[in-house]
């Protein structure tokens, strides 16, 4: 089986969320998810001072859907939502 490229993105609780802090929460959940820590991570404006960590992430394939991981990340006090928002395989 290949590996897919998922892209998440998480809406913080409030502006005055550190988008860095949180994305080392997140990094630990997706390492542990995935088996792996092929990564990175941007943040993207939204509005009025709100901005979204966008995360794209390596998982094998075989893993299945990010159902559980997708929860786990949600129930963080930090995070108000999260959404797969780009699911790829990779080549090579």
């Amino acid at each position: 089986m290949a590996d897919v490229i998922i892209t998440l993105r998480i809406m913080p609780s409030s502006v005055d969320v550190n988008l860095d802090q949180l994305f080392e929460k997140v990094k630990g959940k997706i390492v542990s998810f995935s088996g792996m820590d092929n990564m990175k991570h941007e943040v993207q404006p939204v509005a009025f001072g709100l901005n979204a960590l966008q995360v794209m992430f390596v998982m094998p394939e075989s893993k299945g859907a990010t159902d559980s991981l997708e929860e786990d990340i949600s129930n963080m006090a930090e995070v108000e939502s999260v959404e797969v928002t780009d699911v790829r395989r990779s080549i090579g």
